[in-house]
């Protein structure tokens, strides 16, 4: 695998590094930094007028095929963006829903009319989306969804109805659509009988609750469907077979952006290295070896990362990359905490004022959960990669 970039591919991050320079030194620098996970809370206005800004200048959708509104970027030109912008260290974007998950799901699977209502809006920033899968029973075993889908026309124009209740549902307190994954085939079972719809959350029958988190924010919620009313026409595929679209999306998840994130986590594994020289942790042999092994881990992870995103039909790669990453964040959480020793213990201010490695630390934790658990990912390469008998289910 030839990992090299060419003169042109440098000559275009060059203009993306340019863009960003000029666009974080003037109005936009004080939000360098901020959002991400565990403090996705911050400055979300201020945000989304950043992200217009990235909309305006032809910075948002950078890999979609033009004639969707994207730049058609390359693959690795996609991973140069990334890389830039984790570098600049700007602000976590708040359209990652629509622009990396659902834009290309609706360029696989959605209709002409669904094609031209939503991606320009994903494009523009205009709409921004939450996604419905978890559930309190059926959160890494997704086929065990019990939220319930039915066709009604009695309004006299058809629509779907939807009841049910959906958990750690990321940034639906500001978002203006949600993605669902539904059953929507009376005594259905597992992988059978779902549907993807398309539901607006400005509407009576859908409550928004935020969840406070152990770092003190809430982006994620827990969303009630009672009577939830969206259009016949905002199903994404055929109407039952919703899990072939759902698994499609969670394929883009794990798109060019995770290489951002490595440069992201090289950027926290620096300032714990430099938190350690300045407090004397550094002077503790077994301490530093800690440090050392996480600074060969990282490379190996980008050099897998890379790997993955060339290999298309390696089935495993993402499972094996949302293992390995999951796994160094938290323990690059752990070794934090053993840097700042006793003063880890305490909040800075009251009434819980955390800082930057506390919340690491406390996040981390549910890193080897969200986007498929630590247990999910290892049945998943156990049965379809290395041909093991499937778990026991009672």
């Amino acid at each position: 695998m030839d990992l090299s970039y060419s003169a042109e591919d440098e000559t275009f991050r060059a203009e993306v590094r340019a863009f960003l320079e000029d666009s974080l030194s003037g109005e936009w620098g004080s939000l360098r930094g901020l959002g991400g996970p565990g403090k996705d809370h911050e400055a979300i206005d201020e945000r989304l007028a950043w992200n217009r800004h990235l909309a305006a200048h032809g910075w948002t959708c950078v890999g979609w095929p033009t004639e969707y509104g994207g730049r058609g970027l390359s693959l690795w030109q996609q991973v140069i963006f990334h890389e830039e912008y984790a570098r600049a260290e700007a602000p976590a974007r708040v359209n990652h829903l629509g622009e990396e998950l659902l834009g290309p799901t609706l360029i696989a699977f959605g209709t002409p009319e669904q094609q031209q209502r939503f991606l320009p809006r994903i494009v523009a920033v205009e709409e921004l989306w939450a996604q419905g899968y978890s559930e309190p029973n059926a959160g890494s075993d997704l086929a065990n969804v019990q939220t319930r889908a039915r066709l009604d026309a009695s309004s006299g124009t058809e629509e779907w109805v939807i009841d049910g209740q959906k958990v750690w549902t990321s940034n639906a307190h500001f978002s203006q659509w949600l993605f669902v994954l539904a059953r929507s085939e009376p005594g259905s079972e597992r992988h059978h009988g779902l549907s993807f719809l398309l539901v607006p959350i400005d509407q009576d029958g859908v409550e928004v609750r935020p969840i406070e988190q152990l770092t003190g924010g809430s982006e994620f919620n827990e969303v009630f469907l009672t009577g939830a009313r969206t259009s016949a026409s905002l199903v994404v595929g055929e109407p039952g077979q919703g899990w072939k679209v759902a698994m499609a999306l969670l394929g883009f998840e794990r798109g060019v952006s995770v290489v951002g994130q490595v440069v992201g986590f090289a950027r926290e594994l620096a300032g714990v290295v430099a938190l350690a020289r300045e407090n004397g942790a550094y002077d503790d042999p077994v301490l530093r070896d800690r440090l050392a092994g996480l600074k060969v881990e990282l490379e190996v992870m980008r050099l897998q990362a890379l790997r993955g995103l060339s290999a298309a039909d390696d089935a495993g790669a993402a499972s094996i990359f949302k293992l390995v990453w999951a796994g160094w964040h938290k323990r690059l959480g752990e070794v934090a905490m053993a840097v700042l020793g006793a003063e880890g213990l305490t909040a800075r201010g009251a009434p819980y004022d955390l800082d930057e490695w506390q919340r690491i630390f406390l996040f981390s934790r549910a890193d080897t959960i969200y986007g498929g658990s630590d247990e999910v990912q290892r049945n998943i390469l156990a049965e379809r990669v290395l041909g093991l008998p499937r778990e026991a289910r009672g």
